[in-house]
């Protein structure tokens, strides 16, 4: 036992501190929650529109969530730099429990119109806009930091298997009770983050240095810092341009009823499948990413096979072959996204994540939603496999456009003298000829690196 308990500590040392521990558990239930709703609001859309229709109202649930998130976001980033952090998530977590007790109520009373589904998404977008960079910003205070690579693999492997067993048990609960009852397991769900997060103790809750009052001033020394360090900036812009070229989840309705004809379970285990993949390949990460030296080249890889699976999920006509290539841009994904949040997160000060978060908000929403929105316009006028198949080839231009404009994200990798799991992380990109040619800007004056 004893030696179990040591490989445990070994394999996930982030899982010892116990802020850091609730909050891990604390989110797997209520991010299942979310998940099941997620594939819910999808779903219920597509019954409540007509078939001719289908696309471009699935669509439009991509828009009505970018909304809020682009009016809130510099806004949001900057009160989580300067408002307790906690308290803030207790906040959005209750409104986002009430937008889940309201489609529960409505969905159970017999909804027969689109327009509540959307205005209650966009509500919750309003608040999770504030959730984020909370979180986000919290969770480095709660791991020292040669903890931290391993906390965001954990992170990821919590949100990847709440991102399977969600939508799974949303196909069985809609199939079996009614797409209200997940509305109403999500309401219930929200209490894990929220019991979490009154149970920590000793947590430090605002940044170092932290000012009072939102300011456009504190808004734009987000800005400022985002777009001068070429790493951080350039890993933002290929989530876009990828995810929006490439962001399939909402013809999923589509394929599931008219082009596989899979019904409401089939449908949930292919909501379910990008996690499936995404799932293992965190669990692996665990193991290797302080081992991986050029994560910039991994990264560019990555999305590439992601726009790839994407093709090839736009062209087959078996279940198991498109679960299986979106198993594969779950785990191509997930290893990008790991890469990206741990060269983020160290190397932006603690005053400024916030702020980071929310710009990397914009982004990283941005993208797959507007490519919901075009994916659901391409698929009204050419059918959804000819959307999916020129998004995934849309996807792999961007990568390669990327990979060209940037040598310092191809070229960057962790420092050669650092030995995996000791406290000094750092990074810079690597020179064709292969000497160290430079390091990510430096943040802006006054902040301290993390």
């Amino acid at each position: 036992m004893d030696d179990l308990r040591f490989r445990l500590q070994r394999q996930f040392p982030a899982l010892t501190h116990r802020n850091f521990r609730l909050l891990w558990l604390g989110q797997l239930v209520s991010v299942s929650g979310s998940m099941m709703q997620s594939a819910a609001i999808l779903w219920h859309v597509a019954i409540l529109v007509p078939d001719n229709m289908k696309g471009l109202a699935l669509g439009a649930v991509g828009l009505v969530r970018l909304v809020p998130v682009l009016v809130f976001s510099l806004v949001s980033g900057v009160v989580a730099d300067t408002a307790d952090r906690r308290r803030l998530m207790l906040v959005s977590q209750t409104v986002m429990t009430l937008v889940a007790v309201a489609l529960c109520a409505i969905t159970l009373r017999g909804l027969t119109s689109v327009w509540p589904c959307y205005l209650l998404a966009a509500i919750n977008s309003a608040a999770w806009a504030f959730d984020g960079p909370a979180r986000q910003s919290l969770i480095p205070n709660l791991v020292p930091r040669e903890h931290l690579p391993n906390a965001i693999s954990l992170n990821a492997i919590m949100f990847q298997t709440a991102s399977v067993v969600g939508p799974s048990l949303a196909g069985v609960v809609i199939a079996t009770l009614g797409t209200g009852w997940v509305y109403a397991c999500n309401a219930v769900s929200f209490l894990g983050v929220i019991i979490a997060i009154l149970l920590m103790r000793g947590v430090q809750s605002r940044a170092e240095g932290a000012s009072d009052g939102v300011s456009w001033r504190f808004a734009s020394e987000g800005l400022r810092f985002v777009f001068s360090a070429p790493l951080i900036r350039s890993s933002m812009l290929l989530d876009f341009f990828a995810t929006f070229f490439a962001s399939a989840t909402a013809l999923l309705p589509i394929f599931a009823q008219d082009i596989l004809k899979v019904g409401p379970r089939g449908y949930g285990w292919l909501y379910a499948a990008p996690s499936v993949g995404a799932l293992l390949a965190s669990l692996a990460m665990v193991r290797i990413s302080d081992g991986i030296r050029r994560r910039g080249q991994v990264m560019l890889w990555c999305v590439a096979g992601y726009g790839l699976a994407t093709v090839v999920f736009g062209i087959s006509r078996a279940f198991w072959l498109t679960f299986l290539c979106l198993a594969l841009t779950g785990a191509t994904d997930i290893v990008s996204t790991i890469l990206r949040n741990v060269i983020r997160q160290l190397h932006t000060p603690d005053r400024l994540r916030g702020r980071m978060t929310s710009v990397n908000m914009i982004f990283f929403m941005g993208g797959p939603q507007l490519g919901e929105m075009e994916a659901g316009a391409v698929a009204s006028l050419f059918g959804a496999p000819i959307s999916v198949v020129t998004g995934g080839l849309g996807c792999l231009l961007a990568t390669a456009w990327i990979a060209k404009k940037t040598p310092e994200l191809r070229h960057y990798h962790t420092d050669p003298e650092h030995v995996p799991g000791q406290p000094h992380v750092t990074g810079g990109w690597v020179s064709p000829r292969g000497s160290t040619a430079g390091t990510p800007a430096p943040p802006p004056s006054g902040g301290s690196g993390v």
